[in-house]
């Protein structure tokens, strides 16, 4: 509900004024606020980043089982894989990373829904929809981070930006049709995300919670420990419905596929971000680039220290910072 709000807002304010938010910040409010909210919302950037870059990295080690820091290099390089997708435009690239996506939705609503060895209690995911707990080490910290991973900060940016791309008339009539389509827009994608997410969670719950190990097809045996790197085993959510080896393969191509997405996603915010505030322009690969570093040096040099298994950790401190970035973003949009 607070993601559709803010996007719905940040809709609003693009469609009706014709600039994004950037731009409002810069001109209506004093010059000394564009260096710390500009700079907050590249940290913002630069967080994504690390958590796409990690999801990337893992994606390449499930699927061609490259070592870790080598597959952080190799996403660092990322941009010119991207150069060359945008030459088939960017509606295929959006329907390419929505088929992969759509995919992991529907695997996870049969596994809840149709498996009869997967079927979660309903009542009780309703009751902790309702009354969460977050007496358990580290609850609290995760649900922060669920907040940041859906409500990023750059993207109420982006969005009051791409909305002006729509060509529409500028009488009232038209700019109350814009805005309607656009709160419609936002609250399908993410209703659809927010339940894709939820399944993903039950199913996690379900498969991981309270158990050491879990039998997989074949008869193979996966441990769990403290120093378990949960996003590499996290495909064994779809093991139940396609078998190990599927499931690691579409569960990596599906985490790739979106990490790409979002990569999209930050270069386009970050272009927003410094040209509204700063009016710098910079070309898209060089501040891929700059970016991709700021996020690649901290990643490599935490995996070399503690290993592996300190993927889950970085990632979830990559959100929980963007939750902590969001108000640079969440009260100017309320205010403008």
């Amino acid at each position: 509900f607070m993601a559709v709000i803010l996007q719905v807002l940040s809709a609003r304010l693009g469609v009706a004024t014709g600039k994004d938010l950037a731009q409002c910040c810069r001109d209506w409010y004093p010059n000394w606020t564009r260096w710390p909210n500009w700079i907050a919302m590249e940290l913002a950037i630069a967080a994504t980043d690390l958590a796409e870059l990690l999801g990337s990295a893992v994606a390449l080690n499930l699927l061609f089982h490259i070592p870790l820091e080598w597959a952080i290099v190799i996403t660092a390089f990322d941009v010119l894989l991207l150069l060359a997708l945008q030459g088939l435009g960017m509606r295929m690239l959006e329907a390419l990373v929505a088929v992969f996506v759509a995919t992991i939705g529907v695997c996870y609503g049969i596994e809840i829904f149709v498996l009869p060895q997967m079927q979660p209690d309903f009542l009780e995911m309703g009751r902790a929809l309702m009354h969460p707990g977050f007496r358990e080490n580290g609850m609290l910290v995760l649900a922060i981070g669920i907040i940041g991973a859906t409500v990023m900060p750059h993207n109420l940016f982006l969005h009051s930006a791409l909305v002006q791309s729509r060509k529409l008339q500028r009488d009232e009539a038209s700019i109350r049709t814009a805005i309607r389509f656009n709160t419609i827009d936002s609250a399908v994608a993410l209703a659809v995300a927010f339940l894709i997410n939820a399944a993903i969670l039950v199913l996690a719950a379900m498969v991981f919670f309270g158990k050491d190990s879990v039998m997989v097809a074949g008869g193979e045996l996966v441990r769990f420990g403290p120093d378990s790197d949960w996003l590499r085993i996290a495909h064994l959510t779809l093991a139940p419905l396609l078998g190990t080896t599927l499931a690691s393969t579409l569960f990596a191509v599906a985490l790739l596929a979106s990490g790409q997405s979002s990569t999209i996603t930050g270069t386009l915010a970050g272009q927003v971000v410094m040209e509204g505030f700063m009016r710098w322009r910079m070309r898209p690969w060089l501040r891929r680039m700059i970016t991709r570093m700021l996020a690649v040096l901290p990643a490599i040099v935490v995996i070399a220290i503690r290993g592996g298994g300190s993927v889950t950790d970085l990632i979830t401190l990559s959100q929980v910072i963007l939750c902590l970035q969001l108000p640079f973003a969440m009260i100017p949009l309320l205010h403008c």
